[in-house]
């Protein structure tokens, strides 16, 4: 009797899963027939659009929800894949198709295309491959290609000569010591242009920067084609002031002598910063506390009172930038990989450019325009100092 009862359930047991089976064929064969907004498109055609386009399981549930008006659950949706054959990691395409694809890729355009693209151009085209195949694939038939994609390119440096362009930026280590400095660098040559000690980097409060630039034009005879700085507001009185000066040049307006970008990447300046730390300021950055900082000017300074030592202050950093840049002025730069950057002593590069197939750019000024900005630069200064 007991085992009549097992048989009994285990009997029972099958029909109950035959008939889920047929329930679940004829669940999927009714999901077939139903029809969604798009015309002449089923659930199933839906499917296998969206199976091709390599979207994720739920996303494929959710876009037949809110979109087509289908909700499924993802374990019945993995019914419907199931049914008509779709998997992810089955069924790949032969690797001949897939060569034969990637071959007439590489007599065109798509040479230019990393395997992470050319897999997606291949499940585009109905191929059904894996990503590493992809890559080996690649790898074999375009290794020139392969490795080439592999560097990095970057952008070479190039001014066509002396007062082409010059480098603009502030250097604020000393900061916490009450100094900050200011400089300007030629690109060809990187003959530095100034550098001066100031009480702050802010140029709207005290115009020292203003300043350098004008003596700087004047002592030249005209202006640089190009300023390189920074979108600091410290700038914007030199970016108006060369703008104004080369108002004749370029396109009419002098928008494009003045150019702003990052100021991590205004590299020759920031060169001239490396050097100027290294040989000068570190001395002064690795004192420890204001106090030793103060011993440190006492001893050198030798002061007669506070009011001498806070006015010689600015006079004794400055010294010490002249000296350094006389040393950097006649210092061998070495050659390097870019054949279009020139190799020698900045001062000789700057004062001597045909020596190397070059010539001075320099701007010449209108003699009005350079007493007009003369002027007004004086007055701000002036007007700055009396604050």
């Amino acid at each position: 009797m007991v085992k009549y009862k097992k048989k009994n359930i285990s009997v029972f047991g099958a029909h109950l899963k035959l008939s889920g089976a047929h329930q679940k064929a004829d669940e999927l064969q009714a999901c077939q027939a139903v029809q969604v907004d798009h015309p002449n498109m089923t659930v199933r055609d839906l499917v296998h659009l969206y199976f091709d386009l390599g979207l994720h399981y739920k996303d494929i549930v959710a876009l037949l929800a809110s979109r087509h008006g289908c909700i499924l659950s993802e374990r019945h949706f993995k019914r419907i894949l199931k049914f008509h054959g779709l998997f992810r990691r089955k069924g790949y395409t032969t690797l001949d198709r897939v060569v034969h694809f990637i071959q007439e890729q590489l007599q065109t355009s798509g040479q230019l295309c990393g395997y992470r693209w050319m897999y997606t151009k291949c499940k585009e085209n109905g191929l059904h491959i894996k990503k590493e195949n992809i890559r080996l694939i690649v790898k074999e038939l375009d290794p020139r290609g392969v490795e080439r994609r592999r560097r990095l390119h970057r952008r070479n440096y190039f001014a066509k000569g002396p007062n082409y362009i010059w480098h603009l930026d502030s250097y604020d280590k000393l900061k916490p010591f009450g100094i900050c400095i200011n400089g300007c660098i030629d690109g060809f040559s990187r003959k530095i242009i100034w550098t001066n000690a100031y009480t702050t980097s802010r140029d709207s409060k005290n115009h020292w920067r203003l300043g350098s630039y004008m003596e700087s034009v004047n002592r030249l005879g005209g202006c640089p084609r190009i300023v390189r700085g920074d979108r600091g507001t410290e700038n914007v009185q030199v970016r108006d002031f060369q703008r104004f000066l080369c108002h004749n040049m370029h396109d009419g307006s002098g928008i494009d002598s003045y150019i702003e970008g990052a100021s991590t990447a205004n590299q020759q300046i920031e060169s001239w910063w490396g050097f100027l730390r290294r040989e000068s300021m570190e001395f002064y950055i690795s004192c420890e506390s204001s106090c030793e900082y103060c011993i440190l000017l006492i001893t050198y300074l030798r002061p007669t009172s506070l009011v001498f030592l806070l006015c010689n202050i600015y006079t004794f950093f400055q010294n010490e930038l002249d000296e350094t840049i006389d040393v950097w002025d006649s210092h061998v730069i070495r050659p390097s990989k870019n054949d279009r950057v020139p190799s020698g002593r900045p001062r000789i590069m700057y004062m001597f450019p045909e020596l190397y197939r070059s010539d001075d750019c320099i701007s010449p000024v209108d003699r009005a325009d350079m007493e007009l900005c003369q002027r007004d630069c004086n007055g701000r200064v002036t007007a700055a100092s009396s604050r």
